[in-house]
């Protein structure tokens, strides 16, 4: 089959597609940036990409005409807390104009369960984009879920960093609101199970796991497997606002990202029918299960794929290429250089940096950096890194953005997402010559991001220097 995927670097779409391709069939990917498509080179020779931003006016001859399925995975909840239900309308209108171009029978969408009276801004938002999508020309299949499960989901990393950070919790009183989560390897076999499959034409199915708990319970059970001591109190002054503020400065989640789950913990997400897993003969996989299968792929470093990846986990969602040329003009800069002996070894150590390994010296003053950025609104260090040696553009790297990562040029650019007053790059490159190259360039905005700069000297001088020294001479 022909296969059009959208959201394709998705959470749920980077878990999706190398399975399609391994069925067989033929995969197009519609991106809006092919550069930010974190995949190997011999996957990337296997599909086609294709670009194109649903939220901009639709314009004819985009998709190939003979698509027989497509997958809509587009959400835009983590943007913003104010417009994304319109963007998400807006994109779920777009992808019927341009899908009424096309032969294609069957579209596919994931969204959430809306079984409740009274929805979230979320959840209407959801329904509103199953809505549009079964107004388009295909056959709509749509599988409604609860919170996903497993390695790199939101949901499962919030949890994690919850229970691992904080052995004491006074929790607000949507704790006791009941849910029914699922694991991905579920989800994900559901949504190749009802590819082509006409039973499931303009059908709307509820998928989830076998147990119904509350997000408290789910905590606790995470804290028993983990083998952690965890002690939860659950008030009920804590507003809405207190508790995303709450979620943002413990967990790597982002501020919207946090007030939106916070809006939609207090709904009841628990499945109305099984119809599908009895169809498709699927086995649901309990929520304990579903926690060790994911923990299994962190110990291997098997990750596909991580929320924090998405542009929505940082402060940018524009269009990355524009920061790929670093600028000269009204910059400040800190340029270090060091003849190395060996340029793989060097490459693999720049290939590492962040996350659990740390910026090679100085850690706790890069920490206190990101406990500071943190408090001013930022993201911080928690979203670490998805892989411990793989950096593709676009990736999550601590507080940077990955906007450049060409191995076989030895060269690697991050751009800054914490909160500075201005534009800060940081860039590693080896020549011809065997010199490691380090540069932080800094574009200041006004009198006060000079003033950053230079208050700033002090520190740059011991870390910059000290950071290219253990580059190109520790071996792990």
């Amino acid at each position: 089959m022909k296969i059009l995927l959208t959201g394709a670097n998705g959470y749920i779409g980077m878990r999706l597609l190398p399975l399609l391709v391994k069925e067989g069939h033929e995969v197009i990917c519609a991106v809006r940036n092919p550069a930010r498509l974190s995949i190997n080179d011999n996957l990337r020779a296997q599909i086609k990409i294709i670009t194109i931003d649903f939220l901009e006016e639709p314009k004819p001859g985009l998709l190939p005409k003979d698509i027989d399925v497509a997958y809509y995975l587009i959400h835009s909840m983590s943007a913003s807390t104010s417009d994304f239900d319109e963007k998400e309308a807006r994109s779920a209108k777009n992808f019927n104009e341009l899908l009424k171009e096309t032969k294609c029978k069957q579209v596919i969408y994931l969204g959430g369960i809306v079984n409740e009276n009274e929805l979230s801004k979320h959840l209407s938002s959801r329904k509103n984009v199953e809505d549009i999508l079964a107004e388009g020309p295909a056959a709509l299949t749509v599988l409604r879920a609860a919170i996903i499960v497993g390695s790199g989901s939101a949901s499962f990393e919030i949890i994690r960093d919850l229970c691992e950070k904080l052995p004491l919790m006074i929790t607000p009183k949507w704790v006791k609101t009941r849910c029914q989560p699922i694991a991905i390897r579920n989800v994900i076999q559901y949504l190749i199970g009802v590819l082509g499959h006409e039973k499931t034409y303009n059908e709307v199915f509820d998928i989830g796991g076998p147990d119904v708990l509350t997000y408290k319970e789910m905590m606790q059970t995470y804290a028993r497997v983990r083998k952690l001591r965890l002690l939860i109190l659950d008030v009920p002054v804590m507003t809405p606002k207190l508790s995303s503020y709450w979620l943002y400065f413990v967990t790597s989640t982002s501020y919207p990202l946090a007030m939106n789950l916070v809006d939609s913990m207090r709904v009841e997400v628990i499945t109305k029918d099984r119809r599908l897993q009895q169809l498709l003969k699927i086995e649901p996989i309990p929520y304990q299960q579903a926690i060790e299968l994911a923990f299994e792929r962190i110990e291997q470093n098997q990750v596909v794929s991580s929320w924090k990846d998405s542009l929505v986990a940082g402060r940018f969602t524009e269009d990355l290429k524009k920061y790929v040329k670093v600028p000269s003009y009204g910059c400040v800069k800190d340029h270090q250089s060091l003849h190395i002996e060996d340029s793989k070894e060097v490459l693999n150590n720049i290939w590492s940096i962040g996350g659990a390994r740390g910026w090679y010296y100085g850690n706790a003053l890069w920490k206190i950096r990101g406990y500071l950025d943190k408090l001013v609104g930022g993201v911080g260090l928690r979203r670490g890194r998805t892989h411990p040696d793989k950096i593709f553009e676009g990736d999550a790297l601590d507080f940077w953005r990955v906007i450049l990562a060409d191995k076989k040029a030895k060269r690697l650019l991050l751009f800054a997402e914490m909160r500075v007053p201005g534009e800060a790059w940081l860039e590693f490159e080896i020549d011809a010559n065997n010199v490691l190259h380090q540069t932080a360039t800094f574009r200041p905005r006004g009198l006060t991001g000079r003033l950053y700069w230079y208050a700033m000297l002090p520190f740059h001088y011991f870390i910059f220097s000290g950071m290219i020294r253990n580059i190109a001479t520790k071996r792990f």
